[in-house]
C-alpha cells in the first residue's frame, strides 16, 4: 500500500487545523522508503561521477542490497538493540548499512567523515557500538578510537584495499538476499545521532522509526508542496540536516536522490551537479548560497524549483539574489534540530517569507515560545524559549542516551497543556504567526550549519603542550555566520617572544582538524595573559565575545 504524509490543503491554516498523524500500527522505516512503492524499480539513487556519467539505484537494489547486508550483519552477531557506527560519504554503502540495521532492529549510528579519533571514540564509547562500517579514508581513526570501545568487535571497510586487518563491504553483499525484517512500531529505536553541547561530551539523541515521518509535513511546505523531481544536497550524510531534510523524506515519496562525496564545497561542481542531473529541489545551507552567489547561474542549464535552508538566519540579500539570478526560485528557511527536526518552515504557496524569521510552525508540530518554569506561552513579541509539544508526535526524540537527567532538564511537565521540549534556543512569535530566532540559550557556536560544542574544541586545543587554557566562542562572520574564535593562555614557562605566533596557531589547528574534525578548528586564534574564570576555575566564555 502506498502510504504517504499528505498536505492536501488550501491554506496554511487549514492544514494546522486539521492535519493528523496517522502512522500505521506496525510502522517500519524500510518499509516506507523502499518496499510500499507501486513500482520499486524507480530510480531512488543517482551516484554522480566526476565524467558526468551516473551509477542509479532502484527502490528495488537498495532493497535487495539492503538485505545481503543485513544477513552479514545479523550473521557477524549484530541483534537486535545492537548500536552500529557509520563514518561514511555520500555513497550508497552509506544509507544500505542504516537499512539494513532497521531490518534487524539495530539502531544506527551515523557519524562524520571528519571525525577525529577522539570524536570517534567519544560517540562509539558512549553508544557501545558493537560494530562499525566505516571509510577507508579513517581507517587509522577508527583503529585508534576502537581501542578504548570493548564492545566494538566489528570494523568493516568501504573503499579500501585487501588489508587483512579489515573486512571489506563488498564482502557483505555475498550474503543472502532473504532477510526477513523484524517488526517494528514507530516508537521502536532505530538511529542514534549525537550533537553537540556546550559544556561535558556530545550527547546521543534517540529516536524512533517514525523520526523521519515526523519530517515530512515541512518538506512539502519548504519544497512549495510538490514533492516530485530530483533532489541534491551536498551536506554530510552524518547530519540530521541531510538525511531528515531531503535524503529519506524523498524516498518516502519514492523520489531519487543525488549523491556525491564532495571534498569540500566547490561552486562549480555543485552547479555542474544540478545541472547534469535536472535538480529540481536541493537542501543548501545559507554559507553554500553565498558561495554560489559568486558564481554564474546562468552558465548552467538548472531546473531548481525550490530551495530548502536553514541552520542560521537567511540574511535578505541571498532572498534578492535568488529572484533575480535563479529567476524566482524560492529559498525557504526551515528550522529545527537534532532533537527535534523541521519544526518550522516557510512555503510561498501559504504565505510570504520574511527575511531573517525562521517561518510558521509546521503543521503536526505544536511549537511557541514559552515560559521554562510553567510551560506558559510568551505573549507576541515576547522572547521565550522555543518549545515543542512531546505528546503524539514522531519527530521530537525519545531520550538522550545513557542521560536521563539531561532529558529531564530539557523537559517541561504543565498540568493543563502537557508535556514540552525545550531547544535550547531563544525566540518570539510576532502577532501574524512569525517565529523569529533570537539567540541560543547556551554556548554552542552555529558555524556553516555545523553545531559545535566550544567544551569539545576546547579539550582538543588543551592537548597541546604549549597550551596552559583556552576559551573558545563563535564570533560574527559575513560568509559562514559564526566562526570558531581561541583564546589561548600559552603555558608560562614556555613562552618565548622568538617564537613564531603564527606557527603555534597552525600547530593547533592541526590538533583540532586531526583529533576532532576537520570543520571545528578555530580559524581565530587570540593569545592571551590570562583568561576570566570564576571562582570555580571555569572560563567564562562570556566575557571573551565582542558583544559582551
Amino acid at each position: 500500500m502506498a502510504w504517504h504524509v499528505d498536505l492536501g490543503y488550501e491554506t496554511y491554516e487549514a492544514a494546522r487545523e486539521q492535519f493528523e498523524w496517522n502512522l500505521p500500527d506496525d510502522y517500519n522505516i524500510v518499509h516506507d522508503l523502499l518496499r510500499k512503492h507501486e513500482d520499486t524499480d524507480a530510480t531512488a539513487l543517482v551516484r554522480h561521477q566526476p565524467d558526468g556519467s551516473a551509477e542509479t539505484y532502484s527502490f528495488a537494489d537498495l532493497d535487495r542490497l539492503s538485505d545481503r547486508v543485513a544477513r552479514a550483519l545479523a550473521n557477524r552477531g549484530v541483534t537486535s538493540g545492537d548500536r552500529v557506527g557509520v563514518v561514511l560519504p555520500q555513497r550508497v554503502e552509506n544509507p544500505l548499512t542504516h537499512l539494513a540495521c532497521w531490518k534487524i532492529g539495530a539502531v544506527s549510528l551515523p557519524l562524520s567523515v571528519l571525525f577525529g579519533p577522539e570524536a570517534l571514540e567519544s560517540r562509539l564509547a558512549d553508544s557501545d557500538a558493537v560494530a562499525v562500517v566505516a571509510s577507508a579514508d579513517v581507517r587509522e581513526a577508527v583503529a585508534e578510537a576502537a581501542t578504548a570501545c570493548p564492545d566494538l568487535q566489528t570494523h568493516i571497510e568501504v573503499g579500501g584495499d585487501d588489508s587483512d586487518r579489515v573486512e571489506p563491504f563488498d564482502a557483505l553483499l555475498d550474503a543472502p538476499a532473504d532477510f526477513d525484517r523484524c517488526e517494528t512500531t514507530a516508537e521502536t529505536p532505530a538511529i542514534i545521532m549525537y550533537t553537540s553541547g556546550s559544556t561535558g561530551p556530545p550527547k546521543g539523541v534517540l529516536h524512533g522509526h517514525g523520526v523521519w515521518v515526523g519530517h515530512l509535513p515541512a518538506f512539502q511546505m519548504y519544497f512549495e508542496l510538490d514533492v516530485e523531481g530530483v533532489f541534491w544536497t551536498p551536506a554530510d550524510w552524518a547530519w540530521i540536516g541531510a538525511l531528515g531534510d531531503l535524503l529519506f523524506p524523498a524516498w518516502h515519496y519514492g523520489q531519487p536522490v543525488v549523491g556525491y562525496p564532495i571534498d569540500g564545497f566547490d561552486v562549480a561542481e555543485a552547479y555542474e551537479i544540478m545541472a547534469t542531473h535536472d535538480v529540481t529541489n536541493a537542501f543548501l545551507p545559507p554559507t553554500a548560497i553565498r558561495m554560489l552567489m559568486n558564481g554564474d547561474p546562468d552558465a548552467w542549464n538548472l531546473s531548481l524549483e525550490a530551495i530548502c535552508s536553514g541552520g542560521e538566519p537567511l540574511t535578505p540579500e541571498i532572498l534578492e539574489w535568488a529572484d533575480a539570478e535563479l529567476g524566482g526560485v524560492p529559498v525557504n528557511e526551515l528550522y529545527g534540530q537534532t532533537e527535534a527536526n523541521l519544526l518550522v518552515a516557510n512555503c510561498r504557496q501559504w504565505f510570504d517569507a520574511q527575511a531573517g524569521s525562521m517561518g510558521k510552525p509546521v503543521p503536526g508540530h505544536e511549537v511557541a515560545p514559552i515560559d521554562p518554569e510553567t510551560g506558559e506561552p510568551m505573549p507576541v513579541d515576547e522572547v521565550g524559549h522555543l518549545a515543542v509539544k512531546r505528546e503524539d508526535d514522531p519527530v521530537v526524540f525519545a531520550e538522550y542516551w545513557n542521560r536521563p537527567e539531561k532529558t529531564a532538564a530539557a523537559t517541561v511537565n504543565t498540568p493543563d497543556d502537557g508535556t514540552w521540549h525545550l531547544t535550547g534556543d531563544l525566540g518570539h512569535r510576532d502577532a501574524d504567526g512569525y517565529l523569529w530566532f533570537k539567540a541560543r540559550d547556551d554556548d554552542v557556536i552555529i558555524t556553516s550549519g555545523y553545531r559545535v560544542g566550544p567544551g569539545e574544541v576546547e579539550s582538543a586545543i588543551l592537548e597541546h603542550p604549549a597550551v596552559e587554557q583556552v576559551g573558545v566562542v563563535g564570533v560574527d562572520d559575513e560568509l559562514r555566520g559564526e566562526i570558531i574564535k581561541a583564546f589561548v593562555q600559552p603555558v608560562a614557562d614556555r613562552r618565548d617572544p622568538v617564537r613564531d605566533p603564527e606557527s603555534l596557531r597552525e600547530e593547533i589547528r592541526a590538533v583540532v582538524r586531526e583529533n576532532l574534525a576537520k570543520h571545528e578548528y578555530p580559524r581565530e586564534i587570540e593569545f592571551v595573559d590570562e583568561l576570566p574564570q570564576t571562582t570555580t576555575g571555569k572560563i567564562k566564555r562570556r566575557e571573551l565575545r565582542p558583544d559582551e
